[in-house]
């Protein structure tokens, strides 16, 4: 760190260059944290975009700076708070957190085609998810009923590691039928959503049409994601920073 230079003064120069805002996964991935003298700079970062006199939390996850506040909410039409502007950048959040997670994983990883150019941030989806098209990994009814699954994971072997479906407002119960559909692959299904709703999900969880596959369906809160997320990258930092390893 060159002297004189704080530490905040390094998160708010990275943010600022990137528009006024970033997620924890960014800025650990971008603030040089060489010169800092301590053995926990991520846990550093994250108290530092805590300070509400220089930063506001957006989403959970996601920071920005307080004196950037009008141009990055009118940035993502969020300035009015509509409730039609506000699910849409939720939904595109959350599914460009699960994108970056599996790309980091080293999953192949799909968005609908209806999503692709719907903004991540300031990037459409279809350029952060590492595939154009679902692949034709079984019949025709099968991969029709799951290509429009919010975000897959696909293994080494072009087959689907992991489904996720977001569920900002829309009905739970729609998904969970969806997944069921899928039931037959060796895959993972996971419903996002806010914290409040899992209550739901268990009621709905526990229907006897979902008995077969009940204990292969997990609720991940938004919350918990963001974490994922954060952490993905600080395990990715590390990799590269001692790649020796």
């Amino acid at each position: 760190m060159k002297a004189g230079i704080k530490q905040h003064d390094q998160v708010i120069q990275v943010m600022s260059i990137n528009g006024g805002y970033a997620t924890l996964g960014f800025l650990y991935h971008n603030v040089d944290v060489s010169g800092w003298g301590t053995k926990t700079p991520f846990r550093s970062i994250n108290r530092i975009v805590q300070d509400h006199r220089f930063f506001f939390k957006i989403k959970p996850g996601l920071w920005a700076l307080k004196e950037m506040k009008d141009e990055v909410l009118k940035k993502f039409s969020l300035q009015d708070s509509k409730e039609q502007k506000n699910e849409e950048f939720n939904h595109t959040y959350f599914q460009g957190l699960l994108v970056e997670i599996g790309n980091i994983k080293g999953y192949q990883t799909y968005t609908p085609g209806q999503d692709k150019n719907k903004l991540f941030l300031d990037k459409p989806l279809g350029n952060i998810s590492t595939l154009d098209s679902i692949y034709q990994f079984s019949y025709d009814n099968f991969v029709k009923r799951a290509k429009n699954v919010d975000v897959i994971w696909f293994n080494e072997r072009n087959m689907p590691y992991s489904f996720f479906e977001v569920e900002h407002s829309t009905d739970i119960y729609n998904s969970l039928v969806k997944f069921s559909d899928l039931k037959d692959f060796y895959s993972s299904f996971c419903i996002v959503a806010d914290e409040a709703r899992e209550r739901e999900f268990q009621s709905k969880i526990s229907s006897n049409s979902f008995k077969e596959i009940r204990n292969r369906i997990n609720f991940m809160s938004y919350d918990i994601l963001s974490t994922v997320h954060s952490n993905a990258h600080k395990l990715l930092k590390v990799h590269q920073d001692y790649s020796f390893l």
